[in-house]
């Protein structure tokens, strides 16, 4: 299948999903702090996804994959590999579809996202990191014959995202510019394909981390890459090993263009999403905003900027941490 996604296939998906998830809303972002850190002449609107199911938008990707099983596929269950979010996403999906899940997840993920994806039924299988955690679940998938949903990889994660895109575009079809965060694409992917069909003229920016780069060394290499060393950041749900195919050619075919930014400016913009936005928000969540507030700062000068806050799983000892190191940079 050709890298696209069609605006057909994106409805279809929207109403499929629809009976399911909620429908997040938008909302602006203001106040003293972020007036200090940016042009008036620019606005911000944030898409809450932090608000979905599960508490992140992996909830429209996981639960799209889970609803093409087969009979047979559903009969064995699900498996995935994960940070932590994804986790809850396979759990969620497998559970509203009627299969088992055993996932593997990192053994440095956040225990209060363990503990969600446990309650949604799932059995929880730890693996010392990335690489291992791909290679259990690589095994699982071979002696119990489950099925895998991917944390970021496959047409149906995208179009489960990209419905997340048709949304915002409904929601402020005014928008200039839409800003997301990428980890290995599958939020990107599909939210900057709905946004470039339906809102053409609006440009689409990607931020990653700058210590888990992979997408903008996959765009300068022109092809997936694996990180080396691994990615290192606190944004944890934004740091896989590799990028693949299916999200990678989304990704180089519809965003204008990728920026890095430091844990520094992400925990500031978690500070002023706290302050201005009374929102508390894992790293990744702020990592837009943190775009916005930094490399995107003059490019987006006088324009209607839409943010993806796309989740909020985080336990409230490592959030006061993070908080606190963002408080400082305000000051």
């Amino acid at each position: 299948m050709s890298h696209t996604l069609t605006l057909d296939a994106m409805r279809g998906t929207a109403a499929t999903l629809a009976p399911h998830i909620h429908t997040t809303p938008v909302a602006p972002l203001g106040g003293p702090n972020l007036d200090r850190l940016l042009d008036s002449s620019t606005q911000v609107l944030m898409k809450l996804e932090l608000f979905q199911k599960t508490g992140t938008f992996k909830a429209r990707g996981a639960l799209n994959v889970a609803m093409q099983l087969t009979p047979e596929q559903r009969a064995r269950g699900i498996t995935a590999v994960s940070a932590g979010n994804h986790a809850i996403a396979a759990a969620f999906a497998a559970k509203a579809v009627g299969v088992s899940a055993k996932v593997v997840v990192q053994a440095s993920a956040n225990p209060q996202r363990l503990a969600v994806a446990r309650s949604y039924g799932a059995e929880i299988v730890l693996a010392e990191d990335g690489a291992a955690a791909f290679a259990e679940m690589e095994r699982i998938m071979a002696d119990e014959g489950r099925a895998m949903i991917h944390p970021f990889e496959g047409i149906y994660t995208s179009l489960g995202t990209a419905t997340l895109g048709l949304e915002l575009a409904a929601q402020a079809p005014e928008l200039d510019a839409v800003v997301v965060a990428i980890g290995g694409g599958g939020l990107a992917s599909g939210v900057s394909a709905a946004i470039k069909t339906v809102l053409p003229r609006c440009q689409v920016y990607g931020v990653e981390p700058e210590g888990a780069n992979v997408m903008s060394l996959s765009f300068a290499k022109g092809e997936p890459v694996r990180m080396n060393p691994p990615p290192s950041t606190i944004a944890d749900s934004l740091a896989p090993p590799m990028t693949l195919p299916v999200a990678y050619g989304l990704c180089r075919r519809y965003l204008d263009d990728l920026v890095t930014v430091s844990d520094d400016d992400i925990c500031r913009a978690m500070a002023v999403q706290f302050r201005d936005g009374k929102l508390a928000v894992e790293p990744a969540a702020a990592t837009a905003l943190a775009a916005v507030l930094g490399p995107l700062r003059e490019r987006l000068q006088g324009k209607r900027v839409g943010i993806i806050i796309c989740g909020a799983n985080i336990d409230s000892a490592t959030f006061g941490t993070l908080l606190a190191r963002g408080e400082r940079a305000l000051a």
